[in-house]
């Protein structure tokens, strides 16, 4: 059965944009132009308070303004997480924008918690049939392709990455604050790029001082050409935050699925070759304890086996949503999932620091990152473990970095 249209279906929730709906149908003029005024003023999304008086939420409304040269069929707010099981299932029904009758405002409405954060970007159908994106993956793929980000946002965006425009972000009132996101005055310190043996490196090397501190970050060519973490590490540096620190990004060149599983040989190359070719290169010989080493998926399951296997050389591991299912029940070397977890519980405690973030919004992730923290504080592990409102997203992970940084170096 196909699913009612929300421009019919859906009941106007914002008082502001319902406010507007009776100036438009009682000819109040220059009603619309006030309201984009206003909007323009304020940025977006709008953010009003919630409908049932609940002070921990909020009504979130995307808007999107139609073009009269070339009006809309259709408007997607693609809102990262929190609709992505409807996409997957095939139903646009939560994606779908109302217009509203007589105006040229496109609308949708979410209640969320006021904590929330989440990138999102807009696909504006021209024509595009709603059951062919419900059944046809290729259209699906085109739509993620296609998609913009909101020109009425001013936050800083998630730069363009996979051959995708760049994203906005949404953060909430009470979202964690990222006071490092973004460039900030002060002085910057240096990237070089080099290649070791066969794979691509940046280094990131502090202004004036000598590095004091090592980090390593897995899936560099993110966090160096695309996110600009070298300006995240000076704003660091210059805070006092952390001690001044040599970042070394890591390229996966494509290999990525098999570095990033638990791979021995991936993690003994960081440690026995990568480490001391940086030392020898640029002077950088921070101890075990002063080394972290940081990832986020697949890359904050490897930082946390990378610190498990080598703790002679990594004293300290950053995971972002960790993939700590992996690996799945039908895994050929028969380890069985959740393995690093179970390697955490069977083996003597080594000397390393950890800490570890997940979203609550990532369903298939937050349970598996409970029963390792759950792990390592029995086996008496230092451990820092934090929860935040948000999916599997580089607009949250770009703070938590910062913060994660800042609690296995600080001190």
């Amino acid at each position: 059965m196909t699913p009612p249209n929300p421009k019919e279906a859906t009941p106007v929730r914002s008082p502001l944009l319902r406010t507007l709906l009776h100036a438009v149908r009682a000819r109040v003029p220059g009603a619309e132009r006030a309201f984009w005024n206003r909007v323009e003023t304020t940025g977006t999304p709008l953010v009003e308070p919630d409908p049932s008086g609940d002070p921990a939420h909020r009504l979130v409304t995307f808007l999107r303004r139609d073009d009269p040269a070339r009006p809309a069929t259709d408007v997607l707010a693609l809102l990262h997480t929190v609709t992505d099981k409807d996409r997957h299932a095939g139903d646009l029904t939560p994606h779908l924008m109302e217009r509203l009758p007589g105006t040229d405002v496109w609308a949708l409405s979410h209640r969320l918690r006021a904590d929330h954060r989440a990138s999102y970007q807009f696909y504006v159908a021209h024509g595009t049939r709603q059951d062919t994106l419900r059944t046809d993956r290729e259209a699906w793929l085109r739509v993620l392709a296609e998609a913009v980000p909101d020109p009425l946002n001013g936050d800083p965006r998630l730069p363009a990455r996979d051959g995708r425009n760049p994203a906005s972000v949404m953060s909430l009132p009470e979202a964690p604050p990222q006071p490092y996101v973004g460039r900030r005055a002060g002085a910057p310190g240096r990237s070089v790029e080099a290649e070791v043996d066969g794979r691509r490196v940046t280094v990131h090397l502090p202004a004036a001082e000598r590095p004091r501190a090592t980090a390593v970050l897995l899936d560099g060519e993110m966090w160096g050409p695309v996110l600009g973490i070298g300006a995240t590490l000076d704003a660091l540096h210059a805070d006092g935050a952390v001690p001044p620190t040599a970042a070394l990004l890591v390229d996966t060149m494509g290999r990525r699925m098999e570095d990033l599983s638990c791979s021995g040989a991936f993690v003994d190359w960081l440690a026995d070759v990568l480490l001391p070719w940086a030392a020898d290169a640029y002077d950088l010989s921070a101890p075990a304890e002063r080394t972290v080493i940081a990832g986020q998926s697949a890359g904050g399951l490897t930082a946390a086996y990378a610190a498990h296997r080598r703790p002679d050389r990594f004293g300290a591991a950053l995971s972002q949503s960790g993939s700590f299912w992996w690996p799945d029940e039908n895994a050929p070397d028969g380890r069985g999932p959740e393995w690093l977890t179970r390697e955490y519980a069977r083996t003597p405690r080594r000397p390393v620091r950890l800490h570890l973030e997940v979203g609550t919004q990532e369903w298939m992730l937050l349970p598996q990152n409970r029963r390792l923290r759950n792990v390592l504080r029995a086996r008496g592990y230092e451990v820092t473990y934090e929860e935040f409102n948000g999916g599997h997203d580089y607009a949250c992970w770009r703070g938590g970095l910062a913060t994660g940084l800042t609690s296995l170096l600080a001190g």
